[in-house]
């Protein structure tokens, strides 16, 4: 059944930073229990050659039954359902019970729902998640659409190489055509409380450039940005993590609001700013957000 035209309840997860392995890599997938990502995609799709794809879904099937990634969200892209391996793929989502399945190439609500059925006759958990990578200009014009179809949608992820290519905007820094496109993306997840993870940038030894690009994506509003090489990491985790004077601005506005004259009141003055109940909504956010990395550092 389509979702509920109410914005979802926020969501938890740490998303800064969204590493893609390729699922044919054995010696890659070897490393990611040791890497700082927030969550991992394992491709079935782009990265793999059709000679490959059985080899890499047995790769994935021994990797989720030996390794244990502590606690970071496990993603597995599949090929389209219409392919030759798309349903082969689903048969392993539904056996190896990632965090999430991502869908590519994503354009009409009847791809999420196909994948929505598949999941629920086959009986997976309510918590495994669908994602979307909008990637196509029909897929942008759709994502309003798109975004509200189903509970089990959680995140889009955009893919710009797929979207360069079927438009002919040139790859420029800045991304200033582009840009319109992207917060329209980042709009229609955010009408529906769903995280939008940026795309990836393609030159890992550019880190000037990258860096730049997170920053961007961060002020945009999204959520984390798609990775492509483990050394894309830490910079990614501290542009799309919390700003230490931010956290320290969110303590104060949830201990202000914690006072007892204030409890009743809608609109406080701290420090001769202006402050709703809203912010206090968004500091406890931040601070949550805080503490998740508080806490996962502790366990790595």
């Amino acid at each position: 059944m389509p979702a509920s035209t109410q914005n979802k309840p926020a969501l938890s997860r740490l998303r800064r930073s969204i590493l893609s392995v390729p699922a044919a890599n054995a010696r890659a997938l070897e490393k990611v229990p040791g890497l700082d990502s927030d969550g991992f995609i394992f491709d079935l799709e782009d990265s793999v050659a059709p000679e490959k794809k059985a080899e890499a879904r047995d790769h994935l099937r021994v990797f989720f039954e030996r390794q244990d990634v502590k606690g970071r969200e496990t993603v597995i892209r599949i090929n389209p359902l219409d392919t030759d391996w798309g349903h082969a793929d689903m048969e392993l989502v539904i056996e190896a019970s990632p965090d999430a399945v991502l869908i590519p190439k994503v354009e009409r609500v009847a791809q999420i729902q196909e994948v929505a059925d598949l999941l629920s006759e086959a009986g997976a958990p309510d918590e495994l998640a669908i994602w979307a990578m909008i990637e196509t200009p029909r897929g942008v014009i759709n994502a309003p659409t798109l975004a509200g179809v189903d509970e089990r949608l959680k995140c889009f992820v955009v893919g710009l190489n797929d979207l360069r290519k079927a438009t002919g905007v040139l790859p420029q820094t800045g991304r200033a055509y582009l840009v319109p496109w992207l917060m329209q993306i980042v709009l229609a997840g955010r009408a529906y409380g769903i995280d939008v993870i940026d795309s990836v940038f393609n030159d890992f030894k550019d880190m000037a450039g990258f860096e730049a690009e997170c920053a961007q994506g961060r002020a945009m509003g999204f959520s984390g940005k798609m990775l492509i090489h483990p050394n894309q990491i830490e910079a990614t985790n501290a542009h799309f993590g919390p700003d230490p004077d931010a956290v320290r601005e969110a303590e104060a506005i949830v201990a202000a609001f914690a006072l007892p004259e204030a409890q009743s009141l809608n609109v406080i003055n701290l420090d001769g700013k202006m402050v709703e109940r809203l912010h206090l909504e968004e500091a406890q956010k931040l601070l949550d957000l805080a503490h998740i990395i508080a806490e996962r550092k502790k366990t790595s």
